[in-house]
């Protein structure tokens, strides 16, 4: 991620950015004012070398016998993630995920507001949820105009995936979170982020059985 006046920030520490965040929030919320390097990896769970090397790539070092500052870091950090200011995003797919996703408070807890939920079947068209209701497909230009939509969320069958993200990008959105457990071919300079919570599962599955595998017969 380029930073203006800095040195490119690796992929890496942009990965660990929102759980350094999340961490931080949680210490704000509990009238925190300072954190240790090692307290915050505790939390975000990695190591305090880490922690040190990923604030320091836009001018964190901390002070030695205090620690950070927690408001101070926290604006740093939303700052170097553009959270900043808010982020409409809007969810292709108003099933059990998509209706899900359009309730999960947090989203807007976080920077990002839903601000439209679209489908194609008539039995969920014009279903409410919570202040959203449910529209056709056919609407999303226009709700992507109206709401200056920057974040499109992909939560269809894979069949239906390829066809939501082609709308999506006539529609102007160059960046797709899409939880469809398929591959998407999207122009250059479109951001896809894939969340396939199958391939999770079965990376944890892989895990459980890893230490019965390594016990020494007999």
């Amino acid at each position: 991620m380029p930073v203006s006046g800095r040195a490119s920030i690796p992929e890496a520490t942009v990965a660990r950015l929102p759980l350094y965040h999340r961490c931080l929030t949680d210490l704000q919320a509990e009238g925190r004012t300072t954190v240790s390097s090692e307290q915050l990896a505790d939390l975000a769970g990695v190591n305090a070398a880490k922690v040190r090397k990923d604030l320091s790539h836009f001018g964190s070092y901390g002070t030695r016998g205090v620690g950070y500052d927690v408001d101070h870091l926290l604006v740093e950090i939303a700052s170097e993630l553009n959270l900043d200011h808010d982020w409409p995003c809007v969810i292709v797919g108003a099933g059990n995920l998509g209706s899900a996703l359009a309730s999960f408070a947090g989203f807007t807890n976080r920077g990002f507001t839903v601000v439209g939920i679209l489908d194609v079947d008539p039995a969920r068209i014009g279903r409410e949820l919570g202040t959203l209701t449910v529209r056709h497909q056919d609407d999303l230009r226009d709700i992507v105009d109206a709401e200056h939509v920057a974040i499109g969320i992909i939560a269809v069958p894979p069949a239906a995936a390829q066809d939501a993200a082609g709308r999506l990008v006539e529609a102007g959105i160059t960046s797709i979170l899409n939880f469809a457990p398929t591959v998407l071919d999207v122009p250059d300079g479109v951001q896809v982020r894939d969340v396939d919570l199958a391939v999770e599962l079965q990376i944890l599955a892989f895990h459980e059985q890893r230490p019965a595998r390594e016990r020494p017969a007999g």
